[in-house]
C-alpha cells in the first residue's frame, strides 16, 4: 500500500459502515479529501457529510467525483459491500489501489503503540472503555470504536496520535492484518460460521492472531482460553482478577488484583457481568500500556457506555426499556444475567430480531434456548444483511423452537402496541439488523 502522505483522496465504499466511518473521521483528520458511498443515510452519515466528507447514496459510476487519478487515491472497502457494485468494480478495473477496510488499519497503526481487542463477543465495549481510561488519565491515544461512545458521542477517540486503540475484527480473518503491541482475546465462541466453516477453525485463527504479540506479557485473555498470555477473570484467580464483586446503587464496586498491585474499590456504572470483565481486560490492557494506575479509578466511573450496548433508554421506577446489540446466544445469555441481577423480581420481555440465515440455522437451538429464559418473547423477521435467504430458515422455524409459551412472532408495525400492552416492567430490544431503527420510536411512545 502507497504511503498516507502520498495520497491525497481516500474514498470510502461502505462509509456509513460503524469501522469504516472512525477510519474515515480519522483520514480526514490527517487533512485528505474524503469520499464514500453507502447504501442508505443514516444518523452517521449525516454526521459525516457536515464534517465535510461527500458522501453519495446512488451506486453508479457517474457518482464518483472528477479528479480521483491513481496516483493520488486510495480505495478502502467494507467485506460486506455486495461484489456487484458498480462503484467498487469501477476502480478495481481502471486499475486503483483498493484495499480492505483492515489493511488501512494495520497501515495507520504500524508505526503507534498499538493495542488491539478481539474476541467473537466484547470488543466494542472493551475497546470503548480502553480509549476512554487512557483518553482521561491523559495518554496520547487515537481510538477507532465499533459503536458511538456515549462520551464522545462518537465511534472515533483522539487526543493524541502515538497509542491507537483499534478493534480486532475475525470477521474474513481481517485482524490478521494487524500489528499490534498489546492484545487481548474476550472470547472465542463459535461465530460466523458462514465464513469460517467450523468452531475449531475459528479457534485457530484467534491463536494465530495471538502470536501477533510478541511478549506473552502483552496478551490478556479470558480464564479458560487456550492462549498463553495473561489472565483475566472475575473472583477467581487470574493475573488480573476483579475482586469483592458487589453492587451498591446499581453499580458495581470491586477491587482489581492486577501482576504488581491491588487497586481498591473501583466503581463501574455498566450492569452484567460481561461487561464487568470487559472492564477488567480493559483496565489490565491501559495498565500494560503504561497508564499511570492513581487516575483509573476516576476514568473508570465516568464511563457512560457505548450505544445500543445494554443502553437505557427509558429508567423509571414502573417502566425499564433497554436497548442491546446481542446477536449471539451467548450474548442473549449475558443480557439475561445482566437484567436478572439489576431486576431480579420484575418480569422481562425481549423483542429479538435475527441476524443473518446463516447465523439463526447455525444456533437455533442455542437462540431457542436462551430466548426461553425471558417471560415474554416477540420475534422480528430475520435480517439478512450480506445474505440470500435460506429455504426453511426464518423467525417462525426459529419460533417452533422456543420452549416458552409466551411467544410470538410480530412485524414492526405492531412492535409499540405489543411493548405498550405487556405487563413486563423490563422491555428489551435486541438484535444487531435494522431493529435500532424502531427503538427510538418506541421510546417516544412508551414515555407517553
Amino acid at each position: 500500500m502507497k504511503p498516507l502522505e502520498n495520497i491525497s483522496n481516500v474514498y470510502f465504499v461502505g462509509i456509513g459502515g460503524i469501522g469504516m466511518s472512525a477510519l474515515a473521521r480519522y483520514v480526514k483528520l490527517l487533512g485528505k479529501n474524503v469520499f464514500g458511498y453507502d447504501k442508505t443515510a443514516t444518523h452517521l452519515t449525516d454526521e459525516l457529510v457536515k464534517e465535510g466528507m461527500k458522501i453519495t447514496f446512488i451506486d453508479a459510476v457517474s457518482e464518483i467525483p472528477k479528479g480521483l487519478t491513481i496516483e493520488n487515491s486510495l480505495i478502502v472497502y467494507t467485506p460486506a459491500i455486495p461484489k456487484d457494485s458498480a462503484i467498487l468494480n469501477h476502480f478495481t478495473i481502471e486499475g486503483f489501489e483498493v484495499v480492505k477496510r483492515a489493511k488501512l488499519l494495520g497501515e495507520v497503526t504500524k508505526n503507534t503503540l498499538c493495542l488491539a481487542v478481539a474476541g467473537t463477543h466484547g470488543k466494542t465495549t472493551t475497546s470503548a472503555i480502553l480509549g476512554h481510561l487512557m483518553a482521561e488519565c491523559n495518554m496520547p491515544v487515537t481510538a477507532f470504536l465499533g459503536g458511538i461512545a456515549e462520551n464522545y458521542n462518537s465511534n472515533f477517540i483522539s487526543k493524541g496520535t502515538e497509542i491507537t486503540v483499534v478493534e480486532a475484527d475475525e470477521f474474513d480473518r481481517s485482524f490478521l492484518q494487524l500489528q499490534p503491541d498489546i492484545a487481548c482475546v474476550t472470547s472465542m465462541d463459535a461465530d460466523h460460521l458462514d465464513i469460517y466453516g467450523d468452531a475449531s477453525t475459528i479457534e485457530d485463527s484467534f491463536k494465530e492472531f495471538s502470536k501477533l504479540i510478541t511478549n506473552k506479557n502483552h496478551l490478556l485473555h479470558k480464564k479458560g482460553l487456550p492462549l498463553n498470555g495473561q489472565t483475566v477473570a472475575i473472583e477467581e484467580d487470574a493475573d488480573f482478577e476483579a475482586q469483592r464483586v458487589r453492587i451498591e446503587n446499581g453499580t458495581y464496586v470491586f477491587d482489581l488484583k492486577t501482576p504488581n498491585e491491588t487497586i481498591k474499590n473501583l466503581q463501574f456504572i455498566i450492569p452484567g457481568h460481561h461487561n464487568l470483565h470487559n472492564a477488567v481486560t480493559a483496565l489490565g490492557m491501559a495498565i500494560s500500556a503504561g497508564t499511570p494506575t492513581p487516575g483509573l479509578p476516576k476514568a473508570l466511573l465516568s464511563f457512560r457506555g457505548v450505544q445500543r450496548r445494554f443502553s437505557y433508554k427509558i429508567k423509571t421506577e414502573n417502566l425499564v426499556l433497554i436497548d442491546d446489540y446481542a446477536h449471539h446466544p451467548t450474548e442473549i445469555d449475558a443480557l439475561f444475567q445482566a437484567v436478572s441481577e439489576m431486576y431480579p423480581n420484575d418480569k422481562k420481555v425481549i423483542v429479538f430480531q435475527p441476524h443473518l440465515f446463516s447465523r439463526t440455522r447455525d444456533f437455533g437451538d442455542g437462540f431457542a434456548k436462551s430466548l426461553s429464559q425471558f417471560d415474554e418473547v416477540y420475534l422480528l423477521e430475520i435480517y439478512p444483511a450480506r445474505e440470500v435467504p435460506i429455504e426453511g430458515i426464518n423467525s417462525e422455524w426459529l419460533l417452533n423452537k422456543i420452549s416458552n409459551p409466551k411467544k410470538a412472532l410480530i412485524n414492526k408495525q405492531l412492535l409499540v402496541e405489543k411493548l405498550k400492552s405487556s405487563h413486563c416492567k423490563v422491555k428489551l430490544m435486541v438484535g444487531a439488523g435494522d431493529i435500532g431503527a424502531e427503538v427510538e420510536k418506541v421510546t417516544q411512545y412508551l414515555k407517553q
